[in-house]
C-alpha cells in the first residue's frame, strides 16, 4: 500500500528535485486545507487515482475541482482498507483554502497495519489528546511537526511523544520557510533528553521506520 500525506512538491523550495509525475499513490491522507498541505493535491489524485482521506469540507472542495474518490471522515472516525486501519484524531490548528475559505477541521491520522502503528500528527500543537492515543495503540512510532511558529517546536513534540509512547519519531514542517528553519542539534537533544530517537531525514531518503 502506497501512502502519500498531504502532498506539497512543486511549490516546496526542498522538493526541488522531486519530479511529481513519478510520485505514485494508492491512498492520500489529508489533514487539513493550508496551501502547503494540498498544493498539489489535485494534480496528484488526477495522475494516481488515488482514494483521498480528508474531513468533509475538503472533500467537498475536491468534488468542485471534479474529483470524487474520496472518503470524508471527521474527528474519532476509523476506517479500514486493504488490511490497514486509519482513524482519525483531533489536530490543534486552523484549516483554510488558499482562498481564504472554511476548511473545516485539521486532523491527524493513526495509521496501523499487521506490524507497524504510525501516528501521523499533521499540523498541531501539543494537547492532552495525544495520551488518549498511546492509551489505545502501541505505536511503532509517530511523524510530528518540530518547526515551532506555526506548529509545536521540537521540546514540545518531544513531549507529545512521551504522550502518545512514541520511541521513534520523524520530524516534520521544518526547515521549508525561514520563519520554521530549527537547529537540528537543538531538536535532537530535545528528543533525547525526552528518550525518544528523533529522525530528520533529507528529502527524497527512504527510511525503515
Amino acid at each position: 500500500m502506497r501512502i502519500v500525506t498531504d502532498p506539497f512538491v512543486t511549490e516546496n523550495p526542498l522538493a526541488k528535485d522531486i519530479d511529481l509525475a513519478q510520485i505514485e499513490a494508492d491512498i492520500i491522507l489529508v489533514t487539513h486545507g493550508h496551501g502547503d498541505h494540498i498544493g498539489n493535491l489535485v494534480e496528484l489524485a488526477n495522475q494516481t487515482g488515488a482514494l483521498v482521506v480528508c474531513n468533509y469540507e475538503i472533500y467537498l472542495w475536491l468534488e468542485k475541482q471534479g474529483y470524487t474518490n474520496c472518503r470524508p471522515m471527521n474527528h474519532g472516525g476509523v476506517f479500514t482498507s486493504k488490511g490497514i486501519q486509519y482513524k482519525v484524531v483531533i489536530a490543534a490548528h486552523s484549516s483554510s483554502f488558499p482562498d481564504g475559505s472554511y476548511a473545516g477541521n485539521s486532523v491527524g491520522f493513526v495509521i496501523k497495519g499487521s506490524n507497524d502503528c504510525i501516528y501521523f500528527a499533521g499540523d498541531t500543537g501539543l494537547t492532552l489528546d495525544m495520551k488518549l492515543i498511546g492509551d489505545e495503540f502501541e505505536l511503532t512510532g509517530a511523524v510530528l511537526p518540530i518547526g515551532d511558529n506555526f506548529t509545536m517546536g521540537a521540546k514540545d513534540a518531544a513531549i507529545a511523544a512521551t504522550f502518545c509512547g512514541a520511541k521513534k519519531a520523524i520530524g516534520m514542517h521544518y526547515d521549508t520557510f525561514d520563519i520554521i528553519k530549527i537547529n537540528h542539534d537543538d531538536a535532537h537533544n530535545a528528543f533525547r533528553d525526552k528518550g525518544v530517537e528523533l529522525l530528520l531525514p533529507q528529502v527524497g531518503e527512504k527510511l525503515d521506520f
